[in-house]
C-alpha cells in the first residue's frame, strides 16, 4: 500500500485595504517610525475597518481564492480548520460560519486556538486527516483580526499587530510531496507573559473587566522575545537535523512574522542566508495565526516543486514548533 502524505496544492490569502503606518502610530502613542522599524522591522500593518466586520470576513475571500486557483467548488471541501484567537464569537465556530457563507455544504469544521503557532497546529492536524485516507480535501486557515483585541493606547502591543488571513488546501499525495514532519511544543508557564486577561470563563465580561482594559492582548515584550528567539530557532533547527537536512537542502524558511530580530536569529541558527527567508512583516506586521500562510501566499510564485521548506513559529501561552514541507507544485 502506497504511503499517503498531505500535500499543499493551493494557497489563498486576504489582507484588508486600510494601512496603519508607523507615521500614524506616532500620533497615537509615544513612539517613532525609526524605533518601530529598528526593533521590529514593521513599517505598516493592515486593519479591517467597517461596522460588523470580523475574522470570517477575511477567511471567506482567502478560501474562495484558494478554490478558484485550484479549480474546485466549495462543495468539494471535506473539512475546514480555522486557526484563530479572534473568532467571530465564542461559539459557534468561525469555521462553521465560513462553511455556510461559501457554500461548503459537505464540510465539517472547527476552530483551533494556539496563538501565533495556530497555523502550524492546524496544518499538523489537517495532515493527519488526509494521511488517514478518510478525507481528500482539507482546508487549513490562519486568520486573526488582532485590531479587535489591541489597545491602541498601549505602545507595547499596538505597534506590532495587524489583521489578515491565509489558507492552504491539503490533498493526498503518493509521490512523497507534502507534510514530511511536525515538531510542536507548548509550555503553559509562559501564559503570564502573553495572554488576554478577560473574556473567558476565568474572568467573564463585566463592567469591571471592561473598565480595567482586561479584554486586550497583554504582553511582556522582553520575556516573550527571550523565549521566542531561542525556542523558534531551536524548533527550526531540530526539524532539520532529525530529517538529516543541511542548510543546502532547505529552499526556504517560512518564519512567523513577529519580529525581524527573531526571524534573523532563526535563519542564523539554520545557517540560511537572507535570500532563503520569506519576509513580509514590513507590510503586514504580526497577524498572529495568519503570518505563515500569508508568506506562502506572497511567495507562491517563487516556490518550485520539490522545494524543502521549513515553517517555524512561536506564540503566546507559550506555543511553538516547526513543520517540514516538500512543495508539491510549480508556479502557475
Amino acid at each position: 500500500m502506497q504511503k499517503i502524505t498531505a500535500a499543499i496544492t493551493a494557497v489563498g490569502g486576504y489582507v484588508p485595504e486600510y494601512k496603519l503606518t508607523n507615521a500614524e502610530l506616532e500620533k497615537m502613542v509615544d513612539t517613532t517610525d525609526e524605533w518601530i522599524r529598528t526593533r521590529t522591522g514593521i513599517e505598516e500593518r493592515r486593519i479591517l475597518k467597517g461596522e460588523g466586520l470580523a475574522t470570517s470576513d477575511m477567511v471567506v475571500p482567502a478560501v474562495e481564492e484558494l478554490c478558484r486557483k485550484r479549480g474546485i467548488q466549495p462543495e468539494e471541501i471535506d473539512c475546514l480548520i480555522v486557526a484563530t484567537v479572534t473568532p467571530d464569537m465564542v461559539f459557534p465556530a468561525t469555521a462553521n460560519l465560513v462553511c455556510e457563507r461559501i457554500g461548503a455544504k459537505n464540510a465539517w469544521g472547527f476552530d483551533l486556538s494556539a496563538a501565533c503557532s495556530g497555523f502550524l497546529y492546524g496544518l499538523s492536524t489537517g495532515s493527519m486527516f488526509i494521511e488517514s485516507g478518510r478525507y481528500k480535501k482539507v482546508v487549513v486557515v490562519g486568520a486573526d483580526k488582532m485590531s479587535a483585541i489591541i489597545d491602541y493606547a498601549d505602545r507595547a502591543t499596538c505597534i506590532i499587530f495587524g489583521d489578515g488571513a491565509g489558507a492552504v488546501l491539503l490533498e493526498p499525495d503518493t509521490e512523497g510531496y507534502g507534510i514530511q514532519d511536525c515538531f510542536l511544543k507548548s509550555d503553559g508557564s509562559g501564559a503570564p507573559y502573553l495572554h488576554m486577561k478577560a473574556g473567558g470563563s476565568l474572568h467573564p465580561a463585566t463592567i469591571a473587566t471592561v473598565t480595567n482594559h482586561m479584554h486586550y492582548a497583554y504582553q511582556e515584550g522582553k520575556t516573550v522575545f527571550k523565549f521566542a528567539v531561542t525556542e523558534m530557532a531551536d524548533a527550526a533547527y531540530q526539524i532539520m537535523t532529525r530529517n538529516n537536512l543541511s542548510d543546502q537542502d532547505i529552499a526556504w524558511l517560512v518564519p512567523h512574522q513577529a519580529n525581524k530580530r527573531i526571524i534573523d536569529a532563526t535563519a542564523d541558527r539554520m545557517g540560511l542566508p537572507a535570500e532563503k527567508v520569506m519576509i513580509n512583516i514590513q507590510r503586514y506586521g504580526n497577524t498572529t495565526a495568519g503570518t505563515i500562510p500569508l508568506c506562502l501566499w506572497d511567495y507562491e510564485q517563487k516556490l518550485k516543486k520539490g522545494d524543502n521548506i521549513v515553517l517555524a513559529a512561536f506564540g503566546g501561552g507559550f506555543t511553538w514548533g516547526s513543520v517540514l514541507v516538500k512543495w508539491a507544485y510549480d508556479p502557475k
